[in-house]
């Protein structure tokens, strides 16, 4: 019989207890991630999303229960070809190499290419995220937002079906934070490109977030999850819609 894997969640997290030795972060914590859609991981300073992403890209392990994307393991895709990619917050763009040399990086490790043919690719991913032309500049000479740009055309050098991005708006100006959401719902729909975002950005959250989990760090636990929009005003967490709102605590 044939199983359809369409249907199938390209990220499963099940039963997640993370942390190291005794010090809990976030216990028991599952979610599912279908293809081509948007997933924010979001909550307060300090609850643990930036350890939680670590974990899903098999740079940590946890200590509980299970992480698959594609029904394997992270720690094990990391030893052959990725299925996903990875910008981080800063974008950890190399300085000594050019932006194209970047973007190269991922096809020149993983694949046996010629070089005129990863340059050409690499060129192909810079157009796609409208840098056509910067591929001989250094990081140095980019503005913070075109930084960003550069390091989701080196996730997508692979041509991943999911990337990760780590606080993409993360120090930019509203107008090219604007432009960063509009580019990854145009990569979103365009390739229809799974993409889960760490972020507490709202105006991010709500434009571009088809459904979210909320962290919480007392309860150590996911408190909510669903389409962002609706979480906002029909929450019975108060927390939650204190979160949306931007309630201070006082007021909440």
């Amino acid at each position: 019989m044939t199983v359809d894997i369409t249907h199938q969640p390209l990220l499963r997290v099940t039963d997640l207890t993370i942390g190291w030795g005794s010090h809990i972060i976030q216990q028991d914590t599952s979610f599912e991630v279908e293809r081509g859609d948007i997933f924010v991981i979001l909550g307060r300073s300090g609850c643990g999303k930036s350890t939680l992403l670590r974990h899903l890209i098999g740079l940590a392990t946890p200590l509980r229960g299970e992480i698959t994307i594609d029904g394997v393991q992270p720690q094990h895709l990391l030893l052959k070809r990725p299925k996903f990619g990875v910008m981080f917050q800063s974008g950890a763009l190399l300085g000594s190499y050019t932006v194209g040399e970047n973007v190269a990086l991922p096809l020149m490790e993983w694949t046996r290419l010629p070089e005129d043919a990863i340059a050409a690719i690499a060129r192909s991913k810079l157009r796609l995220v409208g840098l056509d032309g910067a591929e001989n500049k250094l990081p140095s000479e980019l503005s913070g937002g075109m930084r960003k740009r550069a390091a989701i055309a080196r996730a997508m050098a692979l041509e991943p079906e999911l990337i990760f991005l780590d606080e993409p708006s993360a120090g930019l100006d509203p107008i090219t934070a604007a432009d960063i959401d509009e580019l990854i719902l145009s990569l979103n729909a365009g390739l229809n490109l799974t993409v889960v975002i760490v972020t507490h950005e709202l105006e991010s959250i709500f434009k571009i977030g088809k459904r979210c989990i909320m962290l919480d760090k007392e309860e150590k636990r996911v408190i909510a999850a669903g389409d962002p929009r609706e979480l906002r005003t029909e929450s019975p967490d108060p927390r939650v819609r204190a979160f949306f709102n931007r309630v201070p605590e006082t007021e909440s």
